[in-house]
């Protein structure tokens, strides 16, 4: 009978044990971003700071440097003024930039990109919907579409002015 017990009360506690590893798995160490090489971008509306529409379709044709980014992140912070940079070159190249800021306030945002003397469209995801479709965590996130409409690359962290001249490189039509 304590055999029975023991080996019953021994089960119960393994099965919690793995859901309990299942839960901080899939919670914490799994990827849940959308955004994957190869995969067709996943097209969203929004306006940028001046009431300007964005539309993600309607830029096919021209590489997009999609980047999600929010004013309290300091790499986010440390690559807008090279992004703003090598904007003029690459818009003439075919290449957008399209930055989503996540979520914060207008006036906020505003500030940030007037003190920064950023001309390229600027977007807040209010309710960070096209954060969720794409999954994106951590910030500053930047995704290359192509062309085509078509993932490249995805990358997290902050980048270095080489970087971010390499990643419009790759994502300049026709290369």
């Amino acid at each position: 009978m304590k055999q029975k017990r023991l080996i019953m009360r021994s089960s119960i506690l393994a099965v919690i044990a793995i859901a309990l590893a299942y839960t901080f798995y899939s919670n914490f160490m799994a990827d849940r971003s959308v955004a994957k090489v190869g995969a067709e971008s996943v097209n969203f509306v929004l306006n940028d700071l001046k009431g300007e529409r964005i539309e993600l379709e309607g830029l096919k044709g021209k590489g997009v440097f999609l980047n999600f980014w929010g004013t309290y992140c300091p790499p986010c912070v440390k690559e807008m003024p090279v992004m703003e940079e090598l904007y003029t070159e690459y818009k003439q190249k075919g290449v957008e930039i399209i930055a989503v800021n996540a979520a914060e306030p207008g006036l906020t945002v505003e500030r940030f990109a007037e003190r920064y003397g950023l001309t390229f469209p600027i977007a807040i995801d209010k309710g960070r919907n096209v954060i969720d479709a794409y999954g994106i965590s951590p910030l500053p996130t930047t995704i290359l579409i192509d062309e085509y409409g078509t993932i490249v690359r995805v990358h997290q962290g902050g980048m270095t002015e080489q970087m971010v001249r390499d990643f419009m490189e790759e994502i300049k039509p026709g290369t």
